[in-house]
C-alpha cells in the first residue's frame, strides 16, 4: 500500500504543481478571464488519464489468462520506462519548472482560448496518462485481492491535492528540487519490482522463459501471506521465489539507475544549465501574493 500511496503522491504532486503555477500566474498577472479555458484544459486531461486506466483494466478482463500476462507485462516495462525518464526529467527541471510553465502560457495567451485549453491539457495530461499507466501497473503487480492498492495510490493523490492547494495558498515551502530526488529514488525502488514482476508476467505468457528456473525460494521463511510478506509485497514488490530471469532484470535496472539518479553529478542533476533556479526550488508563484 505504501509504494502505491509514493506513486500517487509522487505523480499527482507533480500534476498539482502544474495546475498552481498556471493559475497562480494568471491571477497574479490579472488574466482571471484566462481561468476558464486553464480550467477546460485540466478537466479534459483528467477525463482522458481517468479513461485510459479504465480501458486498461476493463479491457484487459476480456483477454485470455496469457493475453493478459502478455498485456500486463508489455506495459509494465512501457510504464517503467516512461517513469525512469519522468524522474529524471523532473530532478533536472524541477528548479526551473516555473519559469517554462510561465513563458508557454505567455505565448498561449496571445494565441487565444484554444491555446490555452491546449497548454493546460498538455502539460496536465502527460503526467496524467504516466500516472494511470504506472498505477495500473504497480497495482497488476501488487494486487493482493484487496482494494489496498488502489486505497494507497487514491490517498496519495489526495495528498498531493492537499500539498498543491497549500503550495498556492503560500502555506507552504519545501524545497522541490530535494523531494523529487528523495522521492523520486524511491519510485526508481518501486519501479525495479514493477520490471521484475513484468518480466514474470512474460514468463507466464510464455513470451520470455525460465519460468520454472527460480533464483531461491525462502516462502517457509517469508510466507507470502503473512503480514512481513505481504507489506515487503506491497512496498517493494517482493516475491519470495523469484526466477533468475526476475533477480537479473531488477539488479540489472535497479543499480546502474539509482546510481545514476543519486549521482550529484551528470544530466541526472542538470549540471551544465546556465538558468537560475526559481526562488531556489522552494515553491511556485502563490496566489496570496497577487
Amino acid at each position: 500500500m505504501f509504494s502505491n500511496y509514493l506513486i500517487g503522491l509522487r505523480e499527482g504532486l507533480e500534476a498539482s504543481l502544474v495546475v498552481c503555477i498556471l493559475i497562480a500566474y494568471l491571477v497574479k498577472t490579472g488574466r482571471r478571464d484566462a481561468l476558464k479555458p486553464i480550467w477546460i484544459g485540466i478537466g479534459i486531461a483528467i477525463a482522458i488519464a481517468m479513461g485510459f486506466g479504465c480501458a486498461l483494466e476493463f479491457g484487459s478482463q476480456e483477454l485470455t489468462f496469457q493475453a493478459q500476462e502478455a498485456l500486463g507485462g508489455s506495459l509494465s516495462i512501457v510504464a517503467v520506462g516512461l517513469v525512469t525518464w519522468m524522474v529524471f526529467w523532473m530532478r533536472r527541471t524541477a528548479r526551473h519548472l516555473k519559469s517554462e510553465l510561465h513563458g508557454k502560457l505567455d505565448a498561449a495567451l496571445k494565441l487565444g482560448t484554444g491555446a490555452l485549453v491546449a497548454t493546460a491539457f498538455l502539460a496536465v495530461g502527460r503526467e496524467g496518462l504516466e500516472t494511470a499507466l504506472f498505477v495500473w501497473a504497480s497495482v497488476h503487480a501488487a494486487s493482493d485481492g484487496t482494494p489496498r492498492p488502489l486505497v494507497g495510490v487514491a490517498l496519495g493523490l489526495a495528498t498531493a491535492v492537499l500539498l498543491g492547494w497549500l503550495f498556492y495558498r503560500g502555506a507552504l515551502k519545501i524545497n522541490l528540487a530535494k523531494f523529487f530526488t528523495w522521492t523520486g529514488g524511491m519510485l526508481v525502488v518501486v519501479a525495479a519490482g514493477v520490471l521484475a514482476y513484468g518480466f514474470h508476467d512474460l514468463q507466464e505468457a510464455g513470451w520470455v522463459p525460465g519460468i520454472n528456473e527460480l533464483a531461491f525460494d525462502i516462502s517457509g521463511v517469508l510466507p507470502p501471506d503473512s503480514w512481513y510478506g505481504t507489506l515487503l509485497k506491497g512496498v517493494f514488490n517482493f516475491q519470495p521465489d523469484p526466477t533468475v530471469v526476475q533477480i537479473t532484470v531488477w539488479a540489472l535496472y535497479l543499480v546502474p539507475v539509482l546510481a545514476l539518479f543519486l549521482s550529484p553529478v551528470g544530466f541526472a542533476s542538470g549540471k551544465g544549465k546556465v538558468k537560475e533556479p526559481d526562488d531556489q526550488g522552494t515553491q511556485p508563484s502563490t496566489a496570496s501574493q497577487a
